[in-house]
Parts: structure tokens; C-alpha cells; sequence
């Protein structure tokens, strides 16, 4: 039978898986419920903590399509360290770089009660190691860092993945259209001045507001869509980027008003 998971933010059920003590029935029929929500959800593996159960079960799909079933599972030793990018059906679509151990030695028991050990190394091993937080009450969060716990709580609170930065860079490629834009202004007010000495720069001063206008329309749909790239930032950034269009729209049209009068 196929069981819902437990997904953010809904706490699970229990906060400590309890050791299984009697391999009956009950335990088999889970174990079998088990396979199955793997199977339906597309997954590499499930603790019975995940739908609810108060049960040390850990359930993982092998390579042959095969099931490794660990009852009572204890880690009793580590190797190394790796960091690797995980992600849970606890929080769906979402993942973290998490440091977990290279390779792990294991006991465990079978359905029959039967102990077995196992060492397990590479995606295997931190697969063990995910499910096994889950028999202890915890998930991958409080194996995070400081400063990559920071960056899966905005994660959590915009629930996208992309990787969101603490703060608004402050340097973007639109940028430069905007030094563009200045330096055709600054030309046009040279323009401007050289009227009083010069005849017939009008044609001259009316190209370059046309082609400050076309800049800004670029500048406008070009610095939303880099603006939508920093999902932590955006709503200011939209207020800033029609903000600095408008300001230079404003300075086009005052420009072109007294070029007009004096030209």
C-alpha cells in the first residue's frame, strides 16, 4: 500500500524512531508499504519516520532494482568526509550541499531478526545517512553549515531552488547601458553649448535623442529580465530599474526643450 509522506512544513509524527522488537506481521506489511511508496514516488529510498511510523526502518532501492531492507540500522563507524548536493522528499524541489561521511560501517537486522553488517561507500553510503537522520528525529537542515543554512531557509521561505544570495549584487551588465545613456547626454549638452558657436547641430542633438530613447527601452525590458535572476531582491529592483527610466526620460525631455528654444 502506497502512504503519504511527510513534506515540510508539517513536523513529523514522532520525534525518535524505537527500535524493532518483534519481527511480526506488522513489521513485513510496513516493510512492503514501504517498497511501494519508494516505487510510486520515484524514490532512492524512505525511513519509516518519513509516513509516520515510530518504527527504525530504512528501506533503499538498489542498482538492480532490488531492495536492501535495515531494521534497527547503527552506524558504528566512518571514513572521510565529502560534500554533496542532496536533496529529501521532506523538502520537495528543493536541495542543500551538505558534508556528510565518504564511507560508513553498519549493523543491522533483517525481517527475520537475523543481524548483518555492511559497508557502504559513495552515493550509498550518504543515502544511509539521510535516512538514518531520519530514525534520530532530523533531516539534512541540521546538517548544513551556518552560511548554507542561511541560504536553504530563503530557499524555504521562496521555494525555489535557485540559489539566492544574502543581498542584491550591486554591479549588473545593465549597467552599462546606463554609462551609455549618460555619455549620449553629456554629448548632447556639449552639443548644446557648441550651438552658440556652431550652426546646424540640431539634426546632430535630435539622432542622439532618439537613440537615448531607444537605449532606455532597452534598458527597461533588459534590467527586469536581469533583475528576475535574484529572486531575494526582485520587487526593489523593479521599483529601482522604472525609477532610474523615468529619472532619464525626464532628463531627455528637459534637454531636448531648451535644445529646442536655443538650437
Amino acid at each position: 500500500m502506497i502512504r503519504d509522506i511527510i513534506k515540510y512544513p508539517t513536523p513529523p509524527s514522532v520525534q525518535y524512531a524505537t527500535d524493532v522488537r518483534f519481527f511480526n506481521e506488522e513489521i513485513h506489511s510496513l516493510i512492503e508499504d514501504m517498497k511501494d511508496t519508494i516505487k510510486a514516488n520515484s524514490l532512492d529510498g524512505l525511513a519509516a519516520f518519513q509516513i509516520g511510523s515510530y518504527y527504525n526502518i530504512v528501506v533503499v532501492k538498489e542498482y538492480d532494482g532490488k531492495y536492501l531492507e535495515l531494521i534497527n540500522p547503527r552506524i558504528i563507524s566512518t571514513n572521510g568526509k565529502v560534500t554533496t548536493t542532496e536533496r529529501t522528499a521532506y523538502f520537495p524541489g528543493l536541495s542543500a550541499n551538505v558534508t556528510r561521511y565518504e564511507s560508513i560501517s553498519l549493523v543491522y537486522q533483517d525481517r527475520e531478526g537475523d543481524n548483518h553488517s555492511l559497508k557502504a561507500d559513495g552515493a550509498l553510503s550518504i543515502l544511509l545517512q539521510r535516512k538514518i537522520d531520519y530514525t534520530f528525529g532530523s533531516s539534512f537542515l541540521n546538517k548544513l553549515t551556518k552560511d548554507e543554512k542561511k541560504i536553504f531557509q530563503k530557499k524555504l521561505e521562496f521555494g525555489s531552488d535557485v540559489a539566492i544570495s544574502e543581498s542584491c549584487p550591486t554591479t549588473f551588465k545593465r549597467d552599462y547601458i546606463i554609462k551609455a545613456i549618460n555619455i549620449s547626454m553629456i554629448v548632447m549638452v556639449i552639443l548644446l553649448i557648441g550651438s552658440f558657436f556652431i550652426d546646424n547641430l540640431w539634426s546632430y542633438q535630435l539622432n542622439l535623442s532618439f537613440g537615448v530613447v531607444g537605449l532606455n527601452i532597452v534598458y527597461f525590458f533588459y534590467a527586469q529580465y536581469e533583475g528576475k535572476k535574484f529572486t531575494s531582491c526582485t520587487s526593489c529592483q523593479i521599483g529601482n530599474i522604472i525609477g532610474t527610466a523615468v529619472v532619464s526620460l525626464v532628463k531627455l525631455t528637459l534637454l531636448m526643450s531648451l535644445s529646442y528654444f536655443i538650437m
